[in-house]
């Protein structure tokens, strides 16, 4: 495949300045850029989602003009999108037969799509159950089918668009190996990230988009400094850069808290901790293990069972979201787009979302706009949050900068305790070392952080102490210079 020129603009900004791309056969080309650089813009035009400005792609030598993603399908390119395109309560099966309904005597030909699925599965190794609903799957299970579907479709190029956004670790290793087995057998794959490391264990090709255009190639053998470099324009530090931590009193603390899910199962058993002023609390451990369900807890989401939640001695237990808010918590979510923003609210709204009551806000029911209007000016230059406007809808931003806009509202406020979950999930190099710098700085300021990552890079960096959470327990609460096999095998449940 060819991408010739490729441009795509929007009223007078331009996504997509003139690139050229060529993918070969059986390679793994990827395709590097920050949040917002316009990589998801140019797969789309790939994928007949969005029409060229100007441009053309070729396929084969032959040039494609592309109506919607039929045509892209029948051309031979598939696409797995960052958010998943499945059917929840339909099976597997069904989900992958959507759009190339087999019939026989006017009936819909399960067996035959089921049939289907073994076939990939077992081709590609991917391993997964044709009459499994989507919904009782895990993410990393759930990406599989995604791939199954774009092969059952004569998929000759596929195009991994943020692929690793929402999986942990585990299933990263699992998507790579998957990838190398697709390249194996002649599939050519497009793998769109802004994560270095991943590139560099599995890419052939790295090309870095930068602001819509190319600007550079390079090899995996290049330093993760360099390819930093090339993503941002500037040298960029991969490392924390942090003084010892002056630790005060405990602000939050949290004595033998349950939490029992719908099922009735106890996701988090009498666990107890606590944050510290100006200190860095990370929490480690591998995605499904509490840590949702504990850190929902601590800011009025989800009531505890059992147990007890004290903010400055005041007990906050049976505290609603709001009056937690209110009280000096912040709270960067891990699913942003659930928790952390009203998508069809502009960026300028969601910019002051639980601060609105506030009087330099709001005069009684009445909004001072100017008021708010200053804010989203003064957040997005702050923190680069690109957007055609401060009027823009968030739920139209690239991921990256919807996690700007949540991160930057919840840092304009004063603070008791900073509550992170996954605070730089979806987000690029540079983007992660301002928000790393934004934190070490409100630690310093003599707020309580707690950070919640499956990134252990991240965990190891930013916390001045490490609890690391297992089936729902805190095993051990160790310091941040700990061996990473000593903590791999605590989150595995080992003994340290």
């Amino acid at each position: 495949m060819e991408i010739r020129g490729l441009t795509k603009r929007f009223g007078s900004f331009t996504a997509n300045d003139h690139i050229d791309l060529t993918i070969e056969p059986g390679e793994i080309h990827c395709l590097l850029g920050e949040n917002g650089a316009g990589k998801s813009t140019l797969m789309n035009m790939l994928y007949g989602l969005l029409d060229p400005t100007e441009g053309e792609i070729v396929v084969d030598g032959i040039p494609q003009q592309f109506a919607g993603p039929r045509d892209a399908i029948a051309a031979g390119i598939g696409m797995v999108h960052q958010h998943f395109m499945l059917v929840p309560p339909f099976t597997v099966a069904e989900n992958v037969m959507l759009g190339r309904e087999q019939t026989r005597a006017g009936v819909l030909d399960r067996k035959a799509a089921s049939r289907l699925v073994r076939e990939l599965s077992e081709k590609y190794r991917l391993a997964v159950d044709p009459d499994a609903k989507v919904e009782d799957l895990p993410v990393g299970v759930q990406q599989r089918v995604e791939i199954i579907k774009a092969l059952a479709g004569g998929a000759e190029v596929l195009i991994l668009d943020e692929p690793t956004a929402v999986l942990t670790p585990q299933e990263i290793d699992e998507l790579m190996g998957i990838m190398r087995e697709l390249k194996a057998q002649g599939t050519s794959i497009v793998f769109i990230t802004h994560k270095l490391r991943e590139v560099k264990a599995v890419g052939d090709r790295i090309s870095v988009i930068r602001r819509g255009k190319v600007v550079g190639t390079a090899a995996p053998s290049a330093s993760e400094a360099e390819l930093a470099e090339l993503m941002v324009g500037r040298a960029v530090q991969l490392t924390v850069d942090k003084a010892a931590p002056e630790v005060g009193d405990g602000v939050l603390e949290v004595k033998d808290v349950t939490v029992i899910d719908a099922r009735g199962c106890q996701v988090v058993k009498e666990v107890s901790l606590v944050a510290r002023a100006g200190e860095v609390l990370g929490i480690a451990g591998v995605q499904g293990n509490g840590q949702t369900e504990l850190i929902k807890s601590l800011v009025g989401l989800v009531a505890p069972d059992a147990g007890q939640i004290l903010l400055e001695g005041r007990d906050i237990t049976r505290q609603g979201t709001r009056e937690s808010l209110e009280a000096g918590i912040g709270y960067i979510p891990e699913d942003r787009s659930h928790d952390g923003y009203i998508g069809t609210f502009s960026v300028r709204e969601n910019l002051v979302l639980d601060l609105f009551r506030d009087a330099q806000y709001s005069s009684g029911p009445v909004l001072r706009l100017d008021a708010i209007e200053a804010n989203a000016k003064a957040r997005i230059e702050e923190f680069d949050i690109r957007t055609e406007s401060m009027e823009t809808p968030v739920s139209s931003l690239s991921g990256g900068n919807q996690q700007k806009v949540v991160v930057a509202r919840e840092f304009s406020r004063p603070l008791k305790v900073l509550i992170a979950s996954q605070p730089t999930r979806g987000v690029d190099v540079g983007s992660i070392e301002f928000i790393h710098k934004r934190i070490v700085a409100e630690r310093d300021r003599g707020t309580a952080v707690i950070i919640v990552s499956t990134e252990l890079d991240e965990i190891v960096a930013l916390a001045d102490r490490i609890a690391v959470m297992y089936d729902g327990r805190i095993v051990d609460t160790v310091p941040p210079d700990t061996p990473r096999e000593t903590l791999g095998l605590l989150m595995a449940g080992g003994a340290a």
